[in-house]
């Protein structure tokens, strides 16, 4: 099991959460109605089911509790000694323990209020019995108050904890703090551990991934580790040698040879002694880290035979690395990756299950029957053949040397007709005939159209000289042509309409009187620039006079034309028969039209209608009035209910939230 599989638990409830949560869940999930006048059966039944009922909710909820929090002892002693480390082992049992025994109190309490309640004589005795056991739950859940607190500590601190799979490949990085441990897994991993020029700043275990050899490692950084006794280790130190002491890794001992970290070379090489049991078994590279800065061949000489000791010791190999500039970064990891796929290896084949599996394998390796020497076979034409060389002439020339010579791609065009297999190689380029319906296109084709088209010009051109196309702009040769020509005048009307109406749309708006000027004021001012305004003055009094009489006639005209229809309209008889009679050869007099503002066409002296008929029916415009309020008061009712009109029968809200939801009381049921 990997740290992965803990970040599930569900969050652990306060004491007091846990019991608002199971009490209000049976007083949802019970009968709530209970009469003084039932039978005393049916009062022991109704309390005794919210007294069970309360006992299967806390078991349901302890009992989850419990489940979910792993047990220590089945897990692997990795993830056993981690929680041990962080949150001491016993506690973490004792306040499970504390749990499974509320538990079984609860049990025990609701299984004696039972039985009580069988021989509850009366309503009020058998709710008290209810209360009491109720009661005495919820003052041993208020006891665990503590164990329940713990234990959302844990599980907090558990879904923090890094996903850290024990089985898998692993390489375990450790040494003295401030060494570059964290430098080197930011470097090969996509982990963003902080970085600081001071000690301790990796307080926790810390993953990244990488992938080698198509397969999935991760790579632990550990925090640093200070060489004193193990019982004077604080928590931090101990989730180091944790990992080192459990995990089946490659260990990856760092060195910093500079001393930039605050500690001596001779202080590294005593703590690698101080730990060197833990990596028994492991395979082990020793890093000696910040090379840009300091290098094992600039050491004097009696640190360096410290450090070239524990190299020459079995097993353990040494890279030279800076996270500087990556120098050997990726030899480390490929080195580091190697030794612990080695390792794994040999720690298969010594097994037993190597053993079960060869027996069932076998390895057919060939042998010689006799002495003879059995070459293999080459043919001669792949003997004898040369080299591609351009340069040979006898080389068969090949598409790709055609199309260079022609110019190349993009101006070469393949000839496919040259490869076709004819009886006559003349036919290769032939034109093939074009068939359509059935016929070859070729058939048709008249040889003297070019001259026939040269006559026929000329003929063009004697006719235009003498004149008979002089009006050809009334002359179409079909209606197509006729229209197509009627549809262009058309379209550049709209167009120059449209540009007309653009020009108007964007000049200044003024009023219609700006450009006007009166008769008078036009000879005032002429006659100050010095000029005779005598016959401008004789001119328009003339046009006045005329428009004047202009509009005395349009008017005599339209005052008949309204006798005329009123006569129409009032007439009977012959008179009134004739304006709507067709006669024999005579026309109906057609009504004069005019254009509305929107471009619509009206008829003047057109027939209106004699009455209003809002009033039909009606006396005056009183009583019409007195009936329009009645209507509107009619339909205020049916307007306050948001009614279309009085056949709308819907209903908006099927159910209304205030007679469907919550408890049913008593006395309340009447409304339902």
């Amino acid at each position: 099991m990997s740290t992965s599989g803990l970040k599930a638990i569900a969050p652990v409830p306060k004491a007091s959460d846990f019991l608002d949560i199971v009490l209000s869940k049976t007083q949802r999930k019970t009968p709530t109605v209970i009469h003084k006048n039932f039978k005393i059966s049916r009062i022991r039944n109704f309390y005794m089911r919210k007294v069970k009922f309360t006992q299967d909710s806390f078991d349901e909820k302890l009992g989850a509790i419990l489940e979910e929090f792993p047990i220590i002892d089945d897990l692997h002693p990795f993830l056993s000694s981690l929680l041990n480390v962080l949150y001491d082992k016993n506690h973490y049992k004792l306040a499970l323990g504390q749990l499974r025994t509320a538990r079984h109190l609860i049990d025990h309490v609701a299984k004696d209020y039972v039985r009580l309640l069988k021989f509850g004589d009366s309503l009020y005795r058998c709710k008290q019995l209810k209360r009491a056991a109720l009661g005495r739950m919820a003052t041993i859940m208020r006891r665990q108050n503590e164990a329940l607190e713990f234990l959302e500590e844990v599980r907090k601190h558990l879904s923090r904890l890094p996903a850290i799979d024990p089985t898998a490949r692993t390489l375990l990085i450790c040494g003295y703090p401030n060494v570059g441990k964290s430098s080197f897994l930011n470097k090969v991993t996509r982990a963003d551990v902080d970085v600081q020029p001071y000690a301790f700043t990796t307080k926790s275990l810390f993953v990244g991934h990488l992938d080698y050899r198509y397969m999935r490692w991760q790579v632990i950084d550990t925090p640093g580790i200070l060489d004193h006794p193990l019982e004077e280790m604080n928590n931090i130190e101990m989730q180091s040698i944790t990992a080192l002491a459990h995990l089946k890794a490659c260990v990856l001992y760092f060195m910093d040879l500079s001393e930039q970290c605050g500690y001596s070379v001779e202080a590294q090489c005593q703590l690698y002694d101080a730990i060197k049991p833990l990596f028994a078994n492991k395979p082990t590279v020793l890093v000696l880290n910040k090379a840009d800065v300091a290098r094992l061949d600039d050491l004097a000489p009696e640190r360096r035979s410290l450090v070239e000791e524990i190299i020459s010791a079995e097993g353990v190999r040494h890279v030279e690395v800076s996270c500087y500039n990556d120098e050997g970064v990726m030899t480390l990891k490929t080195t580091a990756c190697d030794a612990l796929l080695e390792h794994r290896v040999d720690t298969k084949l010594k097994g037993n299950k190597v053993n079960a599996i060869l027996n069932r394998l076998h390895v057919a390796q060939p042998k010689p029957r006799d002495e003879v020497v059995r070459a293999p076979f080459i043919p001669d034409a792949i003997k004898d053949r040369k080299k591609d060389d351009k340069e040979d002439r006898e080389r068969r020339r090949l598409e790709r040397d055609i199309e260079a010579e022609e110019g190349g791609a993009g101006v070469y065009n393949i000839n496919l007709k040259k490869n076709y297999l004819l009886a006559d190689e003349e036919w290769k380029n032939d034109i093939m005939p074009e068939i359509m319906d059935g016929k070859n296109v070729a058939d048709f084709i008249d040889l003297d159209i070019l001259e026939k088209l040269d006559a026929l010009e000329r003929e063009e051109e004697k006719l235009e000289a003498e004149g008979f196309y002089a009006s050809e702009s009334d002359m179409f040769d079909s209606d197509d042509e006729r229209e197509a020509i009627e549809a262009k005048s058309s379209r550049e009307k709209k167009l120059i309409s449209q540009s007309t109406k653009k020009a108007m749309k964007n000049r200044a708006a003024l009023p219609r009187t700006v450009g006007l000027r009166t008769l008078s004021e036009l000879t005032t001012e002429m006659t100050k620039a010095g000029l005779d305004p005598s016959r401008i003055q004789e001119r328009a009094e003339i046009l006045a006079k005329v428009a004047g009489a202009k509009r005395k006639r349009q008017a005599e005209e339209d005052a008949a034309a309204m006798d005329v229809d009123e006569g129409a309209e009032m007439g009977d008889g012959a008179d009134g028969e004739g304006e709507w009679m067709d006669v024999d050869g005579e026309e109906a007099p057609k009504l004069k039209r005019a254009k509305a503002n929107s471009g619509a066409t009206l008829a003047k002296g057109a027939r209106h209608p004699r009455t209003n008929r809002q009033f039909a029916g009606m006396r005056d415009e009183a009583q019409a009035a007195k009936a329009v309020k009645l209507r509107n008061l009619g339909q205020r009712e049916r307007n306050m209910q948001a009614r279309a009109g009085e056949s709308d029968r819907a209903i908006k809200t099927k159910m209304p939230k205030h007679l469907f939801a919550g408890k049913r009381k008593m006395g309340k049921t009447d409304r339902r």
